[in-house]
């Protein structure tokens, strides 16, 4: 899940809420949204291997 920051980047979040804290995991934050994006391929890519 990719969310627009107010300061204009992206932060990648878990798709799943984080059951300790209830909260969604941050990922990373990038500054353009095709970065986070291609970030979060090699996520899913690494998960599943």
């Amino acid at each position: 899940m990719i969310r627009k920051l107010k300061s204009g980047e992206y932060r990648l979040y878990s798709r799943k809420k984080d059951p300790k804290t209830g909260k969604r995991r941050n990922l990373g934050t990038f500054t353009s949204r095709a970065a986070a994006e291609t970030h979060e391929r090699e996520v899913q890519y690494f998960k599943r291997r």
